[in-house]
């Protein structure tokens, strides 16, 4: 995507899906917003070279959570400081009640598995591209994605029936049906 287009055009097109996604992976906004920040500036002081790459926008992503991840002693703290006040929630305004307990939900599972279940189910990417990203084994990757659903089953109702059906098979695998 990247490629074709100028910085600008770039940024423009994928600041937000970025942020989104960011966001999801580590629970807090405004850290989600200042790493992919960081991110594109980092990218734009080398664009020519990161404008050839294959998948630019999975450069800004990696680097944005790296630089979120780095942040993370001072976000968790944060967090579970605002956890305990119950301050947070009343302030982000425009999110929906599955939103919020999605973000709780993805807060409670580890932050490899965070990564995992949003990389896979939010931005749409395969286990191999997955483990591309993140540079971990395939193996891992579904690991990772099986103990996430699996902690995540009791408060997202998907993954409970994700974790139901996928025990009662050696594959996991439905028809069209739904049947197995």
């Amino acid at each position: 995507m990247g490629g074709e287009l100028g910085f600008d055009e770039f940024y423009a097109a994928s600041f937000r899906r970025l942020v989104g996604q960011l966001y999801a992976m580590t629970g807090n906004l405004p850290e989600a917003e200042d790493a992919v920040q960081e991110a594109y500036a980092r990218a734009w002081q080398r664009w020519d070279k990161v404008r050839e790459y294959g998948a630019p926008e999975a450069w800004i992503r990696t680097v944005a959570y790296r630089i979120a991840i780095s942040a993370g002693r001072k976000a968790k703290n944060r967090l579970l400081a605002q956890h305990h006040h119950g301050a947070g929630r009343d302030q982000l305004p425009g999110l929906n009640p599955d939103h919020l307990v999605l973000m709780d939900a993805l807060r409670r599972i580890s932050a490899d598995q965070r990564r995992a279940i949003v990389l896979h189910y939010l931005v749409g990417l395969t286990v191999e591209e997955i483990a591309d990203e993140t540079a971990a084994p395939s193996g891992t990757v579904k690991t990772w994605l099986s103990r996430g659903r699996k902690a995540m089953a009791p408060y997202v109702s998907e993954f409970a029936e994700t974790s139901t059906s996928a025990g009662s098979s050696r594959s996991g695998q439905r028809t069209e049906a739904g049947e197995e």
